[in-house]
């Protein structure tokens, strides 16, 4: 190229990488900060009333009563259970959402990275997905049917969603969950952290229901387990 030597050339590419390396370095940034994670906690409920006259009081309102029904497939080359993920597809009355949960990254609640797409609504539509699925080699492990009453709950300054589930063949628990990126879910842990010793609440469950559930059928199964 007329005009240009070769030192001028390396320094005019070397700029081009450097800067490419800047923008892609920042795009990374910004993926991992709008990373969404569901930071969470569980309670066994043993006065289901007592504990929601206690969040009334703290100013929660009920938003809704649901029956939903999920259904848990397992990875066609990895064990979910092994690996503490969750794949499952939520039918709530005529509404259907796929979600993703990723594996527990905190010691003291149940935080992991959640992708949740809703998807068209009905039965039938629900049932294509779950074909679907197994067509392509996810395996149905089992439905957990649950009753959810849901409140929201503004608290220091952190919007809440505590949930009371009946799980069917399960019992009943209170859920207390917020959503939060990479730069504030130490900041959304300590804020339920907070509630529920406010609450009283001491010995938080991280199994999941479907577990509790599936080790329940089994000692169903095995009476003298």
């Amino acid at each position: 190229m007329q005009g240009w030597n070769t030192s001028a050339l390396l320094l005019m590419l070397g700029n081009g990488f450097c800067k490419l390396n800047e923008i892609i370095n920042t795009a990374r940034v910004g993926i991992i900060r709008s990373m969404t994670y569901e930071v969470e906690l569980k309670f066994a409920l043993e006065d289901r009333g007592q504990i929601e006259t206690t969040i009334e009081g703290l100013g929660a309102v009920k938003q809704a009563v649901e029956v939903q029904q999920d259904h848990y497939f397992n990875h066609p080359e990895r064990d979910f259970a092994l690996t503490n993920e969750a794949f499952r597809i939520r039918t709530s009355d005529d509404r259907n959402r796929v979600t993703y949960k990723g594996p527990i990254i905190d010691t003291q609640t149940k935080t992991r990275r959640e992708i949740e797409i809703p998807f068209a609504s009905g039965k039938s539509t629900a049932e294509n997905l779950e074909e679907m699925l197994r067509e392509l080699g996810f395996r149905s492990v089992h439905k957990v049917v649950k009753t959810r009453t849901i409140y929201s709950l503004d608290w220091n300054n952190r919007h809440l969603e505590i949930t009371l589930d009946h799980v069917n063949q399960v019992g009943d628990y209170l859920e207390i969950e917020t959503m939060a990126t990479e730069t504030d879910r130490e900041e959304a842990r300590d804020v339920i952290l907070g509630l529920a010793d406010h609450l009283g609440l001491k010995y938080p469950e991280r199994r999941s229901y479907l577990r509790l559930l599936l080790e329940k059928l089994d000692t169903e199964e095995q009476p003298g387990k």
